[in-house]
């Protein structure tokens, strides 16, 4: 039977995003399902094999056609960025700062990390040549976060298309419409090339669905439970995945340490973006002979810090619902266990101006800096991640009972140590367990490119960034050529044994004497 138009189709379902300081809706977008992102990675693994087969010189034109375009765009793009998270204007623009510089750094230089190179191939194989190259692996699946909605997906996204992949992008179902952005303005910027980087939005479901839909690979950002559930569907088709599943970074300060240095960095690492950061300040230790005098220069730093939606505020709400409840779980959980709080937390149980969750004269879901002393190592606030504008600061005998506490975490992310010597302050981050490490700065290997970022235990694993970043979105492809006949061919049948015996005792000799 002829459609005549007559039935008309169910409309797809929705979801609408708000603004989490207010809870004002901002848009409406679809919630894609599985016949939806089968079709966007179909699409992808078609413009996915043109994109391929382009020269590394004419892929790199492109991506950096769209950074121009983005830098020209930054005040749209952070505008996205700020009305979905909530977090200051301000603070969305250095995200997208960092964003370009690591776009630009992926872009140039994919072709140089990514070539074919030479490869000794040592005396039994004397008569070959052999090289390897960076194949890409066609799709890239990339499932981002809501706290870091540009520069965290963009980590896999850039560095997957500039290694040659086609990208489809599920954004956090709180911030799709900076994804659908990044999207837009890349098929302005690369014409021709429809389907090459999609985004699909929805919650759980349509993360579940990108999983099982067939994609070469797939880069996850967000908490440990999630990301074993995404690698569980993952596993059933062995798509590689991976891993950025956040952290409970650590702080050591030495005693000869500049402790204003040291207090302003741990303020803006705990409590920028309202503590919602992955590789954020979460624990300090601090040597004893100074722990007492950091702790003061850390409260009056915090004290003078307001969460709010106004050009004044610090930093903005938590965006997700409920993580509230989180922050002041852990918090109430220290306090009972005996921990003090000079600045923040003495009202925690009965709802004071300063408690956890109090609200902003804006109103909405703001959280007050808290800061924590002596908490037992075996809190929450000291185990799990908070991922609130809070931060733990304990006093140590010495740097080793520093670096074994900072190591006993489930968590391997990001570090920091300040130290008077840079010398030493590099050897103390050689003993911490974390995958980056910074000496006298915080997050300061978060703005090198250069640099891979990632990290192990219930912080997921795999690398972006960097080479290493590039490489993780290609399939190495190990090549022989032939050169000549060798003398004794050990790879057939018609050699004579004879000869076989006498190049094994040869290389036996050979190694024996090494």
């Amino acid at each position: 039977m002829t459609d005549t138009g007559t039935h008309r189709r169910t409309p797809p379902a929705t979801f609408t995003s708000r603004d989490p300081a207010t809870g004002r809706p901002l848009a409406e977008h679809p919630v894609h399902g599985p016949q939806d992102v089968a079709r966007a990675v179909e699409r992808g693994r078609a413009a996915g094999a043109r994109w391929a087969a382009l020269p590394a010189a004419r892929r790199r034109a492109h991506l950096l056609s769209w950074k121009r375009l983005l830098a020209s765009e930054l005040d749209a793009v952070a505008a996205s960025v700020a009305a979905e998270t909530g977090k200051p204007l301000r603070d969305a623009e250095l995200e997208l700062v960092l964003t370009l510089e690591h776009l630009s750094w992926a872009a140039r230089n994919a072709g140089r990390v990514l070539r074919g190179r030479r490869v000794r191939t040592g005396l039994p194989a004397a008569n070959q040549s052999a090289s390897v190259v960076h194949r890409p692996l066609g799709v890239v699946g990339v499932i981002g976060p809501w706290n870091y909605p540009v520069y965290t997906p963009m980590g896999s996204i850039g560095y997957a298309l500039a290694a040659g992949n086609a990208v489809v992008f599920k954004p956090s179902e709180y911030t799709p419409g900076t994804g659908v952005l990044l999207a837009r303005l890349f098929e302005t910027a690369v014409p021709g090339f429809t389907g090459l980087f999609t985004v699909v939005t929805g919650a759980a479901g349509t993360g579940a669905a990108l999983a099982a839909s067939g994609v070469d690979k797939l880069a996850f950002t967000g908490s440990p439970g999630t990301a074993r559930k995404v690698m569980e569907v993952c596993a059933r088709s062995l798509t590689p995945f991976l891993a950025e599943c956040g952290g409970k970074d650590a702080v050591l300060v030495t005693a000869d340490a500049d402790l204003d240095a040291a207090a302003d960095a741990i303020v803006w690492g705990a409590l920028g973006n309202a503590g919602q950061t992955c590789a954020g300040v979460e624990r300090v230790y601090a040597v004893r002979a100074v722990h007492a005098r950091l702790c003061d220069r850390v409260v009056e730093r915090a004290r003078a810090l307001r969460p709010g939606t106004g050009p004044d505020a610090a930093y903005g709400p938590l965006t997700m619902p409920g993580q509230g409840d989180v922050v002041r779980r852990h918090v109430e959980a220290a306090l009972t266990a005996g921990a003090g709080a000079p600045l923040g937390g003495t009202d925690a149980r009965h709802g004071g101006a300063d408690a956890p969750g109090a609200a902003d004269p804006a109103g909405g879901p703001f959280v007050a800096p808290v800061v924590l002393v002596d908490v037992p190592e075996d809190c929450p606030a000291m185990t799990e991640e908070t991922f609130g504008p809070t931060v733990s600061i304990n006093a140590v005998a010495d740097v080793d009972e520093a670096v074994r506490r900072a190591n006993a975490s489930r968590y391997a992310l990001g570090a920091a140590v300040f130290c008077g010597s840079r010398r030493q302050g590099a050897a103390i981050a050689s003993r911490l367990r974390a995958g980056a490490v910074s000496v006298n700065s915080v997050l300061g290997f978060a703005a090198v490119p250069a640099l891979p970022f990632g990290g192990s235990g219930d912080s997921g694993f795999g690398r972006v960034h960097g080479a290493e970043g590039l490489r993780a979105f290609t399939a190495p492809q190990s090549v022989t050529v032939r050169r000549f006949a060798p003398p004794v061919d050990l790879t057939s049948f018609a050699t004579p044994a004879a000869a076989k015996a006498r190049a094994v005792a040869l290389t036996r000799w050979l190694h024996t004497r090494r």
